[in-house]
């Protein structure tokens, strides 16, 4: 019998069925633990139940659409039911759904998705990047750097070189090396965080770092420096690398300035340190680049991948593993005794695939760089005269909108008044998705939004930032 035959993909696909919403939240409650959650207030309103998507839109459980500004998590690049993506996952599915990469073995979606990714990768300032290690994830990807950047110090004899520097309020991912090369206060205060030899500056943020009277150039070269004095303070000989986010995404987009990068790679290369650029969230077009890191000029050794490289539909992240690194590891390396069962997963990597081929056949990098991402840019500059905002500023196709309570001396609200939230929920209760990270509104769309969608999106956010200032001036807490 030809197995082939026994399943078809239109089988699988149930994308009008209806649902009970309130026994779906009933078994939510009753079984499923949530990521970042406070489940006995989860348990008190009941999970917003998404059952299905298409283009830039998710709808629930009860006939409600939203406009998705957050790409899911940052990671829906190329838009939701795409059905080369999800042919590609059945194709495969097929012929060969998993098999390892341990023991001399290979598939062949992983091996042309690493030349893929390797013709992709730019070389900035004669360093390149001809090799790639599979993870499942931008958690397990940056695992993974940790063992493989002190495994390099080791090679080279230099073992007492561990430390590597990260930045407050940087993410990284929530395994224990990931959470602690974060540096998310939040995470920090459970278990036991940071794991040894981890070491934090201060961000990039101009707004709230800034001296009075300082220019955003000058305050870029006084954050970067930050590093040299941490370098310095550790002991050079101890430090073994940085890591950051080109623009820090969870954080709040936080988009430094532009002498902050450069800054950054002449401390790297003055102490022989290796640079980690995090771009999990900012790589596959989400900056208008392929990797951000050519979009700020610098020259990592490790770009960390994940997200949007499948567009979210199936799990896959990764190291872009430079030639520097590279080179140490095979030549003087033997086993490198590290790696996942999902390394290099053949659907996964067959998914990348085509997820990167509609992305080139439709020109979505160039579109965000050329086109959309300048016309968000622009709408979101206008968005700086509503009473509410203190600032709007984009970078790509990530945008963050801050909150004020007087606009014209920049005060902020009391944290306990929760306005993000306030404003959050406006935005769910009109169709809108926008995260709040603090009182800082936070927007990474799917890259295939049109013009025309983003005035629609622009529209939304007026309108629940008025709803959320007629709130506010309600309760008496505006100035």
């Amino acid at each position: 019998m030809n197995t082939s035959t026994l399943i078809s993909p239109p089988a699988l696909v149930q994308r009008d069925q209806k649902h009970d919403t309130a026994a779906v939240q009933a078994l939510d409650s009753a079984h499923f633990i949530h990521p970042f959650t406070d489940h006995a207030d989860l348990a008190a309103q009941g999970a917003k139940v998404i059952v299905k998507a298409d283009n830039i839109y998710v709808f629930d459980s009860e006939g409600n659409k939203m406009l998705d500004a957050m790409s899911g998590l940052w990671c829906v690049n190329a838009g939701y039911a795409r059905k080369e993506l999800a042919d590609a996952a059945y194709q495969q599915m097929m012929t060969l759904p998993f098999y390892n990469n341990f023991f001399n073995t290979t598939n062949v979606p992983a091996v042309k998705l690493a030349a893929k990714l390797a013709s992709l990768a730019p070389e900035v300032g004669g360093r390149s990047f001809k090799h790639v290690f599979y993870s499942s994830s931008g958690s397990e990807s940056n695992d993974t750097n940790v063992r493989m950047v002190r495994r390099y110090w080791d090679l080279l004899e230099q073992p007492q070189r561990k430390v590597i520097i990260g930045r407050l309020n940087g993410y990284h991912g929530s395994t224990m090396a990931g959470a602690s090369l974060g540096g998310m206060s939040g995470m920090h205060a459970q278990g036991d965080l940071p794991i040894p030899d981890i070491q934090h500056i201060e961000q990039p943020h101009f707004a709230e770092e800034g001296k009075p009277g300082e220019s955003a150039a000058d305050f870029g070269l006084r954050a970067a420096r930050w590093l040299e004095e941490k370098i310095l303070e550790v002991g050079p000989d101890r430090v073994a690398a940085f890591i950051g986010e080109p623009v820090q995404g969870a954080g709040g987009v936080i988009i430094p300035p532009e002498t902050y990068w450069p800054e950054i790679q002449r401390i790297v290369d003055k102490y022989g340190i290796l640079l980690i650029s995090d771009e999990v969230i900012c790589a596959f077009g989400r900056l208008g680049h392929w990797f951000a890191y050519e979009k700020f000029g610098y020259k990592p050794d490790l770009v960390t991948f994940a997200k949007g490289v499948t567009s979210g539909y199936i799990p896959l992240g990764g190291v872009m593993v430079g030639d520097r690194v590279a080179k140490v590891l095979i030549e003087k390396g033997g086993e490198f005794n590290h790696g996942y069962t999902y390394s290099g997963h053949p659907v996964a990597c067959a998914v990348a695939l085509a997820n990167i081929e509609l992305m080139e056949r439709e020109g979505l990098v160039d579109r965000v760089k050329n086109d959309t991402g300048p016309y968000l840019a622009k709408c979101f500059e206008a968005l700086s005269a509503h009473p509410l905002v203190g600032a709007a500023e984009t970078c790509g196709f990530v945008g963050g909108i801050t909150l004020v309570k007087k606009k014209a001396t920049m005060t902020a609200f009391d944290e306990s008044m929760g306005v993000g939230m306030i404003c959050r929920n406006h935005c769910f209760n009109n169709g809108l998705i926008m995260r709040a990270v603090g009182d800082r509104m936070i927007i990474a769309p799917p890259l295939v939004m049109t013009r025309a969608q983003v005035d629609e999106l622009m529209a939304l956010i007026h309108l629940c930032l008025d709803a959320t200032m007629d709130d506010l001036r309600r309760a008496g807490k505006l100035a």
